[in-house]
């Protein structure tokens, strides 16, 4: 039986609480579950064991931090660069938070923060200059919004 099989209802439940907010408690979980903490503590660790809570993370405000512009890039390789080498290329680069390989045109899209345009400049300079990138197109960010994810104050 896979995975996908012996998740009922209360584990689609229970990872759609920790995906609204990782830092909830297990008492708060089985609250709202209906269940003592213990069954869901156990839930939690099997979830966890099985590979489908991967981590816990902090959503973090960029433009406090200084990194206030958001882009992506769309970058077009030669019709013989792998895909590895195609991940490896904005890999290399910190600004870079992910990179999607995808089937048609593009070959990739990057998602990136940088603190200015003269930054943006310096970066897409950069993914430019991998001898298999042919060509970039450059799309910044103006708002966002992400399921599970509370929603920015307007500036």
């Amino acid at each position: 039986m896979s995975l996908d099989q012996e998740l009922d209802a209360v584990d689609r439940q229970i990872l759609a609480l920790l995906v609204a907010d990782g830092r909830r408690t297990v008492r708060d979980i089985a609250d709202r579950v209906g269940l003592s903490p213990s069954p869901v503590k156990r839930r939690i660790e099997r979830l966890e064991r099985a590979g489908v809570i991967l981590g816990y993370s902090t959503v973090v405000d960029q433009d406090r931090l200084g990194e206030s512009i958001e882009a992506f890039a769309e970058l077009r390789f030669n019709g013989d660069t792998d895909v590895e080498s195609i991940t490896a290329s904005a890999r290399r680069i910190p600004e870079v938070i992910e990179v999607f390989t995808v089937a048609g045109d593009p070959d990739a899209l990057v998602h990136f923060r940088v603190s200015n345009v003269q930054h943006l400049h310096r970066l897409i300079d950069q993914l430019r200059h991998d001898r298999n990138v042919v060509g970039t197109k450059t799309l910044m960010v103006l708002d966002s919004w992400r399921r599970g994810q509370s929603p920015r104050s307007p500036a």
